[in-house]
């Protein structure tokens, strides 16, 4: 069942189209995430759903009601602001009883409803400080019992976990997705992280100036990219740029030869090559391309290298930390298994990559 439905949906700010054209849908009880660099028009989406701003042309729709121009304290909608916005002077159950109160719920509903959204969040135990006494994380806690305390049919995450270090992040992150399974609630999150939109969401919707570039579950986003774009902002990727021959083989201006996978109806043409650097093994006595290690990155898990080949390219290989360690100025080769390296046509190559 479809929940939020953009048909055609543009908003423009004078000359500039913050969203252009969009057409997508949301699931029910599906975890989406709007994704992009600064400028892509992904908070203007999540302003547009939320009813803080209005669209230039095009349709919004809940369910099968038409929201378009229906005010934002009419949609049911949950929203957890970046900045968490709690009230500095009121306590934590006065912080989250606020949206019951404003819907004119008794107060026995209200102290029924408050104390069912913190223990969800895990918050019992603190109703009568303030925000100022919570630490980072529970703020953030306190922010999501607020945006779904009065049962919304969606909840909106702008930038969710970007005031928080890293350590904290990944912990939160883990309890907004399981907060979300557990309640089944359709929730829609802006971010600007790969990592977060990866391990977070059922869908991913990458835009790119306002358009969408790509919508899919995050492993064919990232396995199999529809553009450049795509390929380059989700993680990092290795490009080669050149003729595919008709031995299964990308050969660039150089004479580079870089084996791939040929698939059905693809013989011949320009194309570009998309290969992870984690597909990259570097242990090999032989392998397809050899290349000097120029940096050596110790990332804890992995060990991330640098390796330029003979025509002065730059290819990244990440290999297991404990495993297959070499030095800056090493002479390695370079494989990897030919049905890894992702081809795109060649007008995808004139999207340009961040």
């Amino acid at each position: 069942m479809t929940v939020v439905r953009f048909s055609n949906v543009s908003k423009a700010y004078g000359s500039v189209r913050a969203v252009d054209d969009v057409s997508l849908e949301v699931a029910s009880g599906e975890f989406t995430t709007i994704l992009g660099p600064s400028g892509s028009g992904k908070t203007t989406m999540l302003s547009l759903i939320a009813g803080i701003t209005a669209p230039t042309s095009g349709r919004i729709l809940i369910g099968d009601r038409d929201i378009t121009w229906v005010t934002a304290a009419q949609r049911n909608i949950g929203l957890v602001f970046q900045s968490y916005a709690l009230f500095p002077h009121m306590t934590i159950y006065d912080n989250v009883a606020f949206p019951l109160r404003v819907r004119g719920i008794d107060r026995a509903g209200i102290a029924e409803q408050v104390a069912e959204a913190l223990r969800l969040v895990r918050l019992s135990e603190l109703t009568r400080r303030k925000p100022h006494q919570l630490s980072g994380g529970q703020q953030q806690r306190v922010a999501l019992a607020r945006a779904i305390v009065f049962k919304p049919d969606i909840l909106l995450l702008d930038e969710p976990l970007a005031a928080l270090d890293r350590k904290l992040r990944e912990e939160v992150r883990s309890e907004i997705r399981e907060l979300q399974q557990g309640l089944g609630i359709t929730t829609i999150m802006v971010t600007h992280d790969q990592e977060e939109a990866l391990s977070m969401s059922d869908r991913v919707v990458l835009l790119s100036g306002g358009k969408v570039e790509q919508i899919g579950a995050p492993d064919e986003i990232y396995y199999r990219p529809k553009s450049r774009f795509a390929a380059g902002f989700l993680g990092t990727a290795n490009f080669f740029d050149g003729k595919l021959n008709g031995s299964g083989e990308i050969v660039d201006k150089s004479g580079l030869r870089f084996p791939c996978l040929t698939p059905d109806g693809w013989s011949s043409g320009t194309v570009c090559g998309v290969l992870r650097p984690e597909d990259i093994r570097t242990d090999a006595a032989e392998g397809f391309v050899e290349g000097t290690v120029r940096d050596v990155v110790f990332l804890g898990e992995i060990v991330r290298y640098g390796v330029e080949l003979n025509d002065g390219r730059r290819l990244s290989a990440n290999v297991a930390g404990s495993r297959g360690r070499h030095g800056e100025g090493a002479k390695v080769w370079l494989s990897w298994d030919r049905s890894r390296v992702w081809l795109l046509p060649q007008e995808t190559r004139q999207t340009v990559a961040p």
